[in-house]
């Protein structure tokens, strides 16, 4: 794909590198470009990403360009800038086509997001000058416009995965042409980071780098005070309601198979997405309607609201290449029962919570019953401890400037 030769008066007039010394406290400048980014149709998008930025900036300059897809009947083209604790973010949005013929509306909207997308570089070099590194978040469409960016500009670019497609086969299942795309895209970038050992692995066995660099994602809520255990029994789960990826329903069958050992048990269900009806009918014909409560979507803060008042957390993903979700548990001191799907891995042991095998209803069921009669041998404090140290906005940022100064030097070498 060819992002065309459109001249932007910005490029020239963008001042030079800024570098990172020690002696001088001169800043980096780098760019986000997310796939994924909050916005007005889903707050949740991308937050984890947000999280990431924000934790960049507290050590550097960082800026965002995030190129949106707008719905609306009414939509057009536009630009919008917002700051809030160091982060620069600029929105250039698009009037998304919504035409049936899928290839043709693909081929249409790949042309607005470039238009928008070079409307947006155009007034960030303007606002904030030239950034000295991007770090493209998801592909592949940000990574295009970051291998235009380094090849109009000599910018040069990382790349951080989070997608689970690498991972629950839909990547495998890709054209070639798109996997040489991605291969092209892939080895042109200065660094490749994944959110997880494991996603990174995966990465590394589709062919699409040599070796990778974790960063994990920032894990909210630790600066709030511990919250007090909740009530045994008391279980809540935080997912996209997309049952074929997180299996929501196992959690369903597995608490109606619970509850015949263990009256106390309880669920509530945040979240929302296309399986949210058949879910809330699964919850009627297994008669544990009066057990389960669905809130839909909640703003983060309330979900670490309701998760402080939680006895414990269930991740039943069978595909999780980080799971933010698990990290905010710990981070609230809330023991978790947890699938072998990946992310999880990383984090849960004896001391904060149980592994299971993913889509093993009856071994969920176990765990839960388990988890109530003996709540009472997690330590919250130490739950916390487990995530603290390598997951806090200050471990992360630090991990990421480390990252951008090596990579910033080793170019100008």
């Amino acid at each position: 794909m060819t992002w065309g030769r459109s001249v932007l008066c910005a490029t020239f007039i963008a001042p030079p590198f800024h570098r990172y010394s020690s002696n001088t406290k001169v800043l980096l400048h780098v760019l986000f470009i997310p796939k994924w980014w909050p916005n007005a149709n889903d707050p949740q998008l991308g937050d984890f990403l947000r999280k990431q930025a924000l934790a960049a900036a507290s050590r550097t300059k960082v800026s965002v360009l995030h190129v949106h897809a707008d719905k609306r009947p009414a939509a057009r083209y536009g630009t919008v800038v917002s700051e809030e604790a160091g982060l620069w973010e600029v929105t250039s949005s698009y009037p998304a086509s919504e035409m049936g013929f899928g290839p043709l509306r693909k081929m249409v909207n790949l042309f607005r997001y470039r238009t928008a997308a070079l409307r947006g570089w155009e007034r960030l070099t303007l606002e904030r000058g030239k950034p000295d590194l991007v770090h493209v978040h998801i592909m592949v469409r940000p990574a295009l416009l970051a291998l235009w960016i380094k090849r109009r500009s000599r910018v040069p670019y990382i790349i951080s995965e989070q997608s689970s497609e690498y991972l629950d086969g839909k990547y495998a299942g890709k054209s070639a042409a798109f996997k040489m795309l991605s291969k092209a895209v892939f080895r042109r970038a200065s660094a490749v980071v994944a959110v997880s050992p494991f996603l990174g692995d995966a990465l590394v066995a589709h062919g699409l780098c040599n070796e990778y660099k974790v960063v994990p994602n920032v894990i909210p809520g630790l600066d709030r005070p511990l919250p007090p255990p909740g009530s045994p029994g008391h279980f809540l789960v935080v997912a996209d309601l997309v049952d074929r990826t997180k299996n929501v329903s196992g959690v369903l069958r597995a608490m109606a198979q619970a509850r015949k050992q263990e009256q106390r048990i309880q669920l509530t269900v945040i979240g929302d997405g296309p399986d949210r009806a058949a879910l809330e009918q699964l919850t009627g014909d297994l008669g544990i309607s009066d057990s389960v409560t669905f809130l839909g979507r909640l703003a983060n803060r309330d979900v670490l609201d309701r998760m402080a008042h939680a006895a414990s957390v269930i991740i039943n993903s069978n595909v999780e290449t980080f799971s933010v979700v698990t990290g905010e548990a710990l981070a609230q001191g809330k023991p978790v029962i947890a699938t072998r799907c990946g992310g999880p891995m990383a984090f849960v042991t004896p001391e904060n919570g149980l592994l299971i095998n993913t889509r093993d209803d009856d071994a969920l069921a176990r765990a839960m019953v388990d988890m109530t009669q003996n709540a009472d041998r997690y330590s919250a404090a130490s739950i916390r401890d487990s995530v603290n140290s390598r997951s806090s906005p200050e471990a992360v940022g630090r991990t990421l400037l480390e990252l951008y100064t090596a990579i910033v030097a080793s170019t100008d070498a």
